[in-house]
């Protein structure tokens, strides 16, 4: 069953971020940013929603990021969702998007401009250095503009998409086809990130 989820800070936890109710351009949304973990990588910096069991599924929802006033030279606008976080926030697993990188001149930034990771063992550094590159991939998409993104997930294999566009096709989820948890509007180094119409669909 599809649930539209109600965009209110009492319906999430904030984890190691700040959570506001906000207007933007007349609309009303949520506002979230790092409060904690300021200038490390792919962390547990989300919020989360609260009751919520997940396992299989599809998680939707609209985002935009600005910069913030301190944000450093190497931010891209990261923001996305975090899924099946443990109750305890040690592990999880998310999509997310730079929307500086989309359409760069730069090829290798192109093709960096959505990314999948698992929280702790395999965030992009880890894949990086690895030389690993199936879990990136390019995106049309720019900072400060409403990019809809969708989540489908199912045992150990999820697809991404990005404006209506499959983008990633991850066969190998790190957690397993067994984990399960909650779910996040996740944001990174230097974002101001904004959500709205997040429906979720629970399948298991």
């Amino acid at each position: 069953m599809e649930k539209l989820i109600a965009m209110a800070k009492d319906r999430f936890e904030a984890v190691n971020t700040t959570v506001l109710e906000t207007n933007l351009d007349g609309e009303a949304v949520l506002e979230v940013h790092k409060a904690e973990k300021i200038m490390v990588f792919d962390e547990n910096t989300y919020a989360k929603l609260k009751d919520l069991s997940f396992k299989d599924g599809v998680i939707e929802v609209s985002v935009r990021s600005q910069f913030l006033p301190e944000a450093p030279d190497f931010a891209r606008g990261f923001i996305g969702i975090a899924f099946r976080i443990s109750e305890d926030d040690d592990q999880f697993e998310s999509f997310y998007v730079r929307p500086t990188n989309g359409n760069h001149e730069d090829p290798v930034r192109a093709n960096r401009a959505s990314q999948y990771f698992a929280y702790p063992d395999y965030k992009f550094d880890y894949f990086r250095e690895q030389g690993i590159t199936a879990y990136e991939a390019p995106a049309d998409i720019a900072l400060d503009e409403w990019i809809r993104i969708r989540a489908e997930i199912a045992g150990q294999e999820a697809v991404f998409y990005v404006n209506g566009q499959e983008t990633l096709r991850v066969s190998d989820l790190k957690l397993g086809a067994g984990a399960r948890g909650s779910l996040g509007l996740f944001v990174d180094i230097g974002t101001r990130g904004f959500f709205k119409d997040l429906k979720v669909t629970v399948n298991d």
